[in-house]
């Protein structure tokens, strides 16, 4: 098994890096930068979203896992007091040949200006502000007109992009194992002349949002951690990403409910009241 790391840079992350290269040279697996098979992450949900942007093109060779190492990683399955645990199960995986993941569906922009259209995959969620003004578009569901949108933005996630930005938005936490986007609306101003849903909406594969912008209005769009500004924006596509998903390597069972209920709830077992 061929192996990477991707660090967040601090003297934990980076301690634990050097400790994770010893452990597993006692099971033979190789460093490969260029190549891996696994892509382990240590930092937090940050650090994931690098690493995925940093192999989007190789998703159908590599699977991700990770050890957060701050207060809560959504993305991170492994605590940094489990790194030799971790390290074991690796090697028994490559040992049998034996590499258990699961995919989470992914979002494709397809952005249009005059010069073509450009590709871009989101792994969290795409949104879209106005830079010095609010935000006015037109957004079609499927080639039909849906709404005339003015607020401060539109946020566009994945199911595993649906417990960040989106779930502040008033989103819904939507299961991986559901190929979908949901389109959730920042601070959106309705009044006689811009009218919205007001409510998150959920799409399935195959279908698609188109969102046009004002002519020339300079809008800040960002994708996952990557940020950037466009004045030349025809329009934009958005939909699940057809025959992409990433892989996250299971070395043990983590089910998506109980990441949920750890992340947000917690869990405190309830005493059993006595009379």
């Amino acid at each position: 098994m061929r192996y990477n790391v991707v660090h967040r840079g601090d003297e934990v992350s980076f301690q634990l890096m050097q400790t994770f290269h010893k452990l597993v040279q006692h099971h033979g697996l190789v460093h490969d930068e260029k190549e891996p098979d696994v892509v382990l992450s240590i930092g937090g949900d940050g650090t994931m979203l690098h690493a995925f942007h940093q192999y989007k093109e190789q998703l159908e060779t590599i699977a991700f896992v990770g050890i957060h190492t701050g207060r809560l990683g959504f993305f991170a399955d492994w605590k940094p007091d489990e790194v030799e645990l971790l390290a074991d199960l690796m090697g028994e995986s490559s040992r049998q040949n034996d590499l258990r993941v699961v995919k989470y569906p992914l979002v494709e922009i397809q952005i249009t200006t005059a010069q073509g259209i450009e590709t871009q995959l989101a792994l969290n969620e795409f949104t879209l502000k106005g830079v010095d003004v609010t935000l006015m578009a037109e957004l079609h569901i499927n080639d039909e007109p849906f709404e005339t949108f003015r607020g401060d933005g539109i946020c566009i996630s994945t199911p595993a992009g649906s417990t960040a930005y989106n779930k502040s938005l008033g989103g819904a936490i939507v299961h991986p194992s559901l190929d979908a986007i949901q389109i959730a609306e920042i601070a959106s101003i309705n009044n006689r002349v811009f009218r919205t849903l007001g409510s998150p909406i959920i799409l399935p594969k195959h279908h698609h949002c188109d969102i046009y912008p004002r002519s020339h209005q300079m809008i800040l769009l960002s994708l996952d951690h990557v940020i950037m500004q466009r004045n030349d924006i025809i329009s934009i596509r958005s939909m699940v990403a057809a025959g992409k998903k990433i892989k996250f390597a299971r070395f043990r069972p983590f089910p998506f409910w109980s990441r949920v209920r750890e992340a947000f709830i917690g869990y405190e077992p309830i005493q059993e009241r006595k009379p």
